[in-house]
């Protein structure tokens, strides 16, 4: 395979095991591996970090691997962005994947083939193997894949004159914020409380607002008019839920999402243009929740953290 690889891992070395095999498998020509250090109150991370690196070490095919490991705990968001930013400092275009996201064979092909497509398609940001719901987000005339203003990453590919927009900072986001520009992007009220709350929160930096990489990603894109093509089966299996994981410590809807091959040759949407159907059904259903009280809570922004609003779901049987 043609296209580099950015693999970004941590401290799990029985998930990164398995990506990494899946790799192996696709023998990519150049792998970049971004690795975290072990957080310094936590004393188990040390060997775990240790144990995980080494598992990168196992390349047995033609491949040029580039390692930025770091030596203290730099933070997810920190760690990512930075490692990325140093991806495609040094490529055009690279497939990436977390230790958590394990792809289909066919995920490198859909992702190699698309990147060649639209490499200079400045409406398309992105390509991801995620599909959330399947069963639900069809993409019509049995193409194989639609487009979305929603970012998937859980094993995801791009291109550098598309990251290099991205804002880390989301140093944008104040000023936006006083103008109708979110409500431009967004169908509902209830969805624009819910991005205006983690926009605000990412922008802040705040530790349990999502304080992480992809939500500057996804202001960036929005900011600049960007799509994300979205398969039309799931490509892509997230072994992250659990209570090791940073952000998807319980189980969700997303939880186990089928993987099922892409078929090939592919057939390509005739338009570049977002589904809306499919992106209110993410919207309203994976991002907002599907339960009254959570509808409630995003269209009222009642002041309520949302650890009260779930736990109150749970005494009440929602």
């Amino acid at each position: 395979m043609r296209t580099p690889v950015a693999f970004i891992i941590f401290n799990r070395p029985e998930q990164t095991a398995k990506v990494f095999a899946a790799i192996k498998a696709a023998r990519p020509e150049k792998l970049f591996v971004i690795a975290d250090g072990p957080r310094p109150n936590v004393s188990s991370d040390r060997d775990k970090c240790v144990a995980t690196r080494a598992i990168v070490d196992l390349v047995d095919w033609p491949c040029e691997v580039s390692k930025r490991f770091a030596d203290v705990n730099l933070g997810l968001r920190r760690n990512v962005s930075e490692g990325l930013d140093s991806v495609f400092a040094q490529t055009e275009s690279a497939i990436i994947l977390e230790d958590d996201c394990l792809p289909d064979a066919t995920f490198f092909l859909f992702c190699e083939e698309l990147l060649e497509r639209y490499a200079q398609d400045r409406h398309v940001a992105a390509i991801s193997g995620t599909n959330l719901d399947p069963s639900h987000n069809v993409p019509p005339n049995d193409d194989s894949y639609y487009f979305s203003r929603f970012c998937h990453i859980w094993g995801w590919a791009t291109w550098r004159r598309a990251w290099q927009l991205c804002d880390h900072e989301m140093k944008e986001w104040p000023e936006l914020r006083l103008t109708n520009w979110l409500k431009q992007k967004t169908e509902t009220a209830t969805a624009q409380n819910f991005w205006r709350r983690h926009f605000d929160d990412s922008h802040a930096h705040k530790r349990d607002g999502l304080s992480t990489w992809d939500v500057p990603w996804l202001f960036s894109c929005w900011r600049h008019d960007m799509l994300s093509i979205v398969p039309r089966k799931n490509l892509v299996a997230n072994l992250g839920f659990g209570a090791g994981a940073a952000h998807t410590k319980s189980e969700t809807r997303a939880t186990n999402v089928p993987v099922t091959p892409m078929r090939f040759p592919l057939r390509h949407p005739s338009v570049v243009a977002a589904n809306p159907a499919a992106d209110r059904h993410i919207q309203e259903n994976f991002f907002e929740g599907i339960t009254p009280m959570q509808r409630l809570y995003w269209k009222l922004r009642l002041p309520l953290p949302i650890w009260l609003v779930r736990r109150a779901q749970r005494w009440f049987g929602q």
